[in-house]
């Protein structure tokens, strides 16, 4: 590990924050989800909740539950025993994506910038595994990280007010799924029929930080054959 990392900071008497690097890849993301599994694993009584970020961890305590030194102590402990290596790959998750049209009314915005053809497009952008590093900006919204450079598209100069449900953008170097009807400023250029976010569910989030999701093309047929299903399958 960099011996200038792990860094932590106090933010209050409540919240100790955890950096393990200044960079966004998948071993210091490791190292952040490892830390976060060794604390849940503990669950000490001051524990509120934790927040992984690409290379970071809040966590939430009840200072009235332990001093603030003694937390410290322990997640420093635990820090000591992480050690960096191999990203172990999970299952990877099939995501159908309907491109273009309706669904991706930014997809000849992308398509311009970029000098790719339309198909091009949909083609470089189904054609990688992607590594959810962190969740976050609404619930069940994935920050994934594995997107070809080639597709690298500048937000929007204007947000939308209303995006809808299940929408697939590019942002910058980032691609990600807005997993509920929220404003937002990425470039749409398709929509999957599964829904990401539900709390009626058992497990309200259909994905998580450290799994590995594809993005499989289908045709609007097809999306709302899946989109009438959903509703028997939960998804």
């Amino acid at each position: 590990m960099d011996l200038e990392y792990p860094r932590f900071a106090w933010c209050g008497d409540g919240c100790l924050f955890v950096e393990f690097g200044d960079s966004i890849d998948l071993t210091t993301n490791s190292m952040v989800r490892a830390l976060d599994r060794d604390i849940h694993s503990l669950a000490p009584g001051w524990l509120v909740e934790t927040v992984p970020t690409y290379r970071s961890l809040a966590i939430y305590i009840d200072p009235w539950e332990s001093p603030r030194e003694k937390v410290e102590e322990l997640v420093r402990s635990l820090c000591r025993s992480l050690e960096p290596g191999p990203v172990q790959a999970g299952p990877v998750l099939e995501i159908p994506v309907c491109y273009g049209g309706v669904f991706g009314p930014d997809m000849e915005r992308v398509s311009e910038h970029t000098g790719l053809f339309p198909e091009d497009v949909v083609a470089i952008h189904s054609g990688s595994f992607y590594h959810v590093f962190m969740m976050g900006f609404t619930p069940g919204f994935p920050y994934l990280g594995g997107m070809d450079p080639k597709l690298e598209t500048p937000r929007l100069p204007s947000p939308r007010t209303v995006i809808p449900e299940g929408s697939v953008g590019i942002a910058g170097k980032q691609t990600g799924i807005y997993p509920i009807q929220s404003p937002g400023g990425w470039n749409l250029v398709g929509r999957t029929p599964l829904r990401l976010f539900d709390h009626e569910r058992e497990a309200p989030f259909l994905l998580e930080a450290g799994m590995e999701i594809v993005f499989v093309p289908i045709s609007p047929e097809t999306f709302e054959k899946i989109l009438s299903e959903r509703g028997s399958t939960g998804l």
